[in-house]
């Protein structure tokens, strides 16, 4: 026999480190969401209170919780992770009701409804703290909390009620609101969406309808949807896609900012996987490939089943997930067969300053694996200027400290954070080009020039104005 003895935690200082596990308010919210979709939900009702003291209260319309069910849905590790599950169940761990809660609030109490009996149970923690017992408190009168009554009037369904919320700001409510409302609309957008299997799901926040948000675009015609590719992993099936988003050039600019998102195209690019239509993490390359601006337009769907969380070693939040090595190499194939493609509306934009149909402005010049950009000496218009002007050494030092200080850095900064903004042909208007075409006809220019001049970038699509 073994000479032991009971050590039990101290349960304040246990809190306080449950408490810490690392939730932000929009995914402890997205947590109690999953059990609502687990429970067969239609519609979820989300309503922040501010006013006389922070309540968040969340209803939905799923199958409710019979007592019994509730008491072991209030327990700590009600679940194994290792246990087989049903496919739409969206939990692992039987964890996240209540660390998401107590990672935002102090007093979380649940309200059920089921076969026309309501039951309701409570955690305070700083009545835990006191007593240092997990004493789960059922409560003697629910009816006082924010809707209730809607609870009490449907069929079956479940009202979760977070208080002492002392995690939240006082000046952060608006700003907190609409960073929950756009999660939710891209961590769910299959369910809002609907269609394909998926029973459509209708979420509510403060009376507003959620919006689903597609981080692909699959509706614009100009997005690239790259064949699916097939990968069995112990025997579950994993489903790989990639997307090409368009190139700016092909989006309005409310488009162009909506699907660049809050973290900007550069952190958007990579994988987006899905664990039962559900996103779990998005913008990463898990340390497959680097982000590079060439490859900004590239985003990777994953679709897994919830057989396989070990081997993608999901945590407790759902907010981390990594490949396991068995599948790193099959995606490696595929980011490069999706980066190359993704990099063609860009290459394909800089090659155009190589074109020998137009007789460009600008030359690229390589050399010694260095490329630097040079303005073209053989330009008619150049050539022209330079046999009229007597000062030509001094216009040709002037030219190459045009070349030698390009602000490169400051243009591919331009170019990233708002390229809708950059008009580089608006110093160059077309009064002045009609000015310059009426100057050279009267000039009386030989026609071999002016067959240059026609090959030009100005000229290529205004022929009329020197014919």
């Amino acid at each position: 026999m073994l000479n032991t003895e009971t050590v039990n935690p101290n349960l304040a200082n246990f809190i306080l480190s449950l408490r810490d596990i690392g939730y932000s308010f929009e995914v402890a919210v997205a947590d109690l969401i999953d059990n609502s979709v687990s429970a067969r939900a239609s519609t979820i009702q989300i309503h922040s209170i501010v006013h006389p003291a922070p309540i968040f209260c969340m209803i939905d319309d799923g199958f409710g919780m019979s007592e019994e069910e509730l008491v072991e849905a209030m327990r700590l590790s009600s679940k194994s992770p290792l246990g087989s599950r049903d496919k739409s169940d969206l939990g692992r761990f039987g964890l996240g009701l209540k660390t998401a809660s107590f990672s935002q609030c102090k007093k979380l109490t649940v309200i059920s409804k089921k076969g026309g009996v309501i039951s309701a149970r409570q955690w305070d923690l700083d009545f835990i703290s006191e007593k240092n017992e997990w004493l789960l408190i059922n409560p003697s009168n629910c009816s006082t909390l924010p809707y209730y009554d809607v609870i009490s009037k449907q069929q079956s369904g479940t009202l979760v009620c977070w208080e002492t919320l002392d995690r939240l700001g006082k000046n952060e409510h608006a700003y907190v609101i609409d960073k929950l409302r756009k999660h939710l609309a891209l961590v769910f957008h299959r369910y809002l969406e609907g269609g394909q299997g998926i029973k459509a799901l209708k979420i509510l926040v403060n009376n507003n309808p959620v919006v689903p948000f597609n981080p692909f675009n699959s509706a614009n015609d100009y997005t690239q949807e790259l064949p699916v590719e097939k990968i069995w992993l112990q025997r579950s099936l994993i489903k790989v896609q990639p997307y090409i988003l368009p190139h700016h050039s092909k989006l309005s600019l409310q488009e162009y900012n909506l699907y660049a998102t809050e973290e900007g195209y550069l952190k958007s690019q990579g994988f987006y996987l899905y664990r039962r239509n559900r996103i779990l993490i998005h913008g990463t390359w898990w340390g497959l490939h680097k982000a590079l601006d060439a490859h900004k337009l590239v985003r990777i769907k994953i679709d897994i089943e919830n057989d396989i969380d070990h081997l993608w070693g999901i945590d407790v939040k759902k907010s981390i997930a990594r490949p396991c090595d068995e599948i790193r190499n099959d995606l490696k194939r595929i980011i490069d067969l999706a980066t190359q493609r993704g990099s063609k509306p860009f290459v394909t934009r800089a090659k155009r300053i190589e074109s020998k149909d137009v007789i460009q402005t600008w030359d690229l010049i390589a050399s010694n694996n260095e490329i630097r950009f040079v303005l073209n000496r053989s330009h008619p218009l150049y050539k022209s200027l330079l046999e009229s002007l007597t000062a030509s050494a001094a216009l040709e030092t002037y030219l190459k400290s045009i070349e030698a200080y390009l602000p490169i850095d400051a243009i591919q900064y331009h170019l990233q954070v708002s390229p809708y903004s950059v008009k580089q042909e608006a110093s160059l208007t077309e009064a002045d080009i009609q000015e310059l075409a009426t100057r050279i006809l009267s000039a009386g220019l030989p026609l071999n020039y002016m067959e240059e001049l026609l090959k030009t970038d100005i000229f290529t699509n205004r022929r009329d104005l020197l014919i």
